[in-house]
């Protein structure tokens, strides 16, 4: 795929790594829809701002229907409560679902028949590491992160009939807002940004964005020993 032939939709498009997707994507010659809560955050020449709050479902309707041409979209907007699963308050683990797994599925139900329409296109969920792992501390965002890739992976296989390619993009914790707080190594959201686009560019299905993913990556195949020695 040629990303300057293309017409990109980018949810949480005001800050953090969905900022750096849509400047890449601008840099690259496509057009882009850039989409958040709060569109007057939006500050990038050169993109149409787009109202949407991706767990509304009828902004979600909305913004599809002000979006017709689009071929490639981003499902980037997130939310981190840092609630756990035994001790959290639930409104903030339902919080963490309706974002991640209802809110993508609620954008990929209303932008997939658009892509089709448009001779077909990607797909990009920005998932995690922490789909794939879990540290024991932030259980909900990790739950409903691997309930993302879950979903991923489904949709992967019944929209590739239909030329849609459903990619997911795998990474640790990056230089953003959400991450400001933590003291923990972290890679530069600008260098995810042109890895994942050029993982569009290639028709990638998975794309790793660090070492960190990589290593986890590698002990799933070895299991519950490899990705927690510590459980005896």
């Amino acid at each position: 795929m040629k990303v300057s032939e293309q017409v990109a939709f980018v949810t949480g498009a005001n800050r953090g790594l969905g900022r750096y997707l849509t400047l890449e994507l601008l840099s690259r010659g496509a057009k882009v829809y850039a989409a958040a809560r709060n569109p007057e955050s939006i500050d990038i020449p050169g993109v149409i701002p787009v109202k949407l709050d991706i767990t509304n479902p009828q902004e979600v309707v909305e913004a599809a229907k002000a979006a017709k041409d689009v071929t490639i979209l981003i499902n980037n907007a997130g939310s981190s409560t840092g609630a756990s699963l035994l001790e959290g308050d639930l409104e903030q683990i339902h919080l963490e679902f309706d974002t991640h797994f209802f809110g993508t599925l609620s954008m990929i139900h209303s932008f997939a028949p658009i892509l089709a329409n448009n001779g077909g296109g990607s797909i990009l969920n920005i998932l995690s590491v922490l789909s794939w792992y879990s540290s024991g501390t932030v259980g909900a965002y990790t739950s409903a992160k691997a309930a993302e890739w879950a979903l991923t992976n489904d949709l992967r296989i019944n929209l590739y009939p239909q030329n849609i390619r459903v990619a997911g993009l795998h990474v640790g914790f990056m230089e953003t807002d959400m991450t400001s707080g933590l003291e923990v190594p972290k890679v530069n959201p600008i260098d995810v940004a042109k890895a994942a686009i050029d993982g569009i560019e290639s028709d990638n299905f998975e794309i790793i964005a660090d070492d960190v993913s990589r290593k986890v990556q590698s002990g799933l195949a070895f299991g519950v020993a490899a990705l927690y020695p510590h459980l005896k």
